[in-house]
């Protein structure tokens, strides 16, 4: 019969080999944008949920079409996105459910202090657009299908303007690397405010187009369906989005400020 030091020396050496610990936290995958983790807002959020919950967030910061992608293989328990296009064929297509908005921020064309393409006097984000191409100036993509990208597609679209011009480059990175690469080229490019406003401080660009309501960029929290994926942590997941509508985190959503200045106003309403 075994006696307590044994058992001891059993689960000790148990933990040894599985490399885990005996009583493991639950997780919740989060597929989430890079201007949520760049901004520094979710480092900002999580620990207060993760105290409060038990919970622990492992977040995956990438572009929207990817993280809708790892939603729809079910590689992750809940998504944060701004797309609203693509959020709304994610949820017709039977894979979200609750899609929550919980905050916005808005869209802004960075570009050289100068302003070399002229486009501070446009009246429209389309004309601003078309100055750009037409200017023979540079003009850096993030070109990795995030909402940022997709935003920008849109305009080109609506500007009838064709992105094979010469000054066009699509890099195929996060929001942060794309700034760093337009702010080295003297570029212009696309960018949420609260990206920018975090990164202001490495970067010797402008806001030269503030396009007001018709730049807004809106978030919204999503779960995964359980008939799609009953396996994903779904009570996770919905603990997680009920505590971002509720008014503790709506109003840290509204206090988180870099450099004095507001990145996101929180949205939800009942």
């Amino acid at each position: 019969m075994l006696n307590l030091k044994s058992i001891l020396s059993f689960a000790l050496a148990a933990t040894l080999v599985t490399g885990m610990p005996a009583q493991a936290e639950e997780i919740i995958k989060l597929a989430t944008t890079t201007s949520t983790e760049n901004s520094g807002l979710l480092k900002n959020l999580l620990p207060k949920f993760e105290a409060q919950s038990g919970y622990k967030v492992q977040v995956i910061a990438t572009g929207t079409g990817k993280a809708l992608k790892l939603a729809r293989q079910g590689d992750v328990d809940v998504i944060m996105t701004h797309a609203p296009a693509a959020e709304a064929k994610f949820v017709d297509e039977g894979y979200g459910l609750l899609p929550r908005g919980i905050m916005e921020n808005d869209f802004v064309i960075l570009g050289p202090k100068n302003d070399p393409a002229k486009i501070r006097s446009s009246k429209t984000v389309e004309e601003a657009f078309a100055k750009i191409a037409e200017s023979g100036a540079t003009f850096v993509s993030r070109g990795d299908n995030s909402g940022t990208n997709m935003k920008e597609m849109i305009i080109w679209n609506k500007a009838k303007i064709d992105t094979s011009f010469a000054g066009y480059k699509s890099v195929g990175q996060g929001m942060g690397k794309t700034l760093l690469m337009a702010n080295e080229l003297q570029a212009y490019t696309l960018s949420d405010r609260g990206t920018f406003v975090a990164y202001k401080a490495k970067l010797d660009m402008a806001i030269d187009f503030d396009g007001g309501k018709a730049l807004a960029n809106p978030y919204q929290i999503m779960l995964i369906n359980p008939a799609k994926y009953p396996e994903l942590n779904h009570k996770g997941a919905r603990a997680l989005s009920d505590w971002l509508i509720g008014a503790e985190a709506q109003g840290m959503i509204n206090s988180y400020k870099v450099q004095g200045e507001q990145l996101f106003k929180a949205t939800y309403s009942e």
